[in-house]
């Protein structure tokens, strides 16, 4: 499974960001997908997920009402509103390889991550 992560950028605290991540090969088709960040100094820490279906989706507590997990077959969407700089990270796709998890350890297959970076 491949995973292609691309939309990052910089943006002022308050506004909007939108990530997508294109998974192929292998059974991406059946594979969950994950969304993860990394802030300097920080562990990697788990952002949202969906399911192969696209059916379902789960949130970290930290961006629960201001983040939006969304499927498109190959594709998956993060949209990002009401960014603080505290959302500044690189922000990883990941994919299970099957289950719908939210473990970081659990997810087999990542992608090269985008910057995102929110300025005050």
């Amino acid at each position: 499974v491949q995973l292609q992560a691309s939309g990052g950028g910089l943006v002022q605290a308050g506004g909007s960001l939108g990530l997508t991540c294109v998974v192929s090969g292998g059974s991406s088709s059946r594979s969950a997908v994950g969304w993860f960040r990394q802030a300097p100094g920080k562990e990697r820490e788990f952002i949202a997920a969906v399911s192969a279906s696209g059916g379902s989706t789960r949130y970290a507590d930290s961006v629960k009402g201001r983040v939006t997990i969304s499927r498109s077959n190959a594709v998956v969407s993060l949209q990002m509103n009401g960014l603080r700089p505290e959302d500044t990270a690189i922000y990883y796709c990941a994919a299970s390889g099957g289950p719908f998890v939210t473990s970081r350890t659990q997810h087999d297959y990542w992608g090269q991550g985008t910057q995102v970076t929110v300025s005050s």
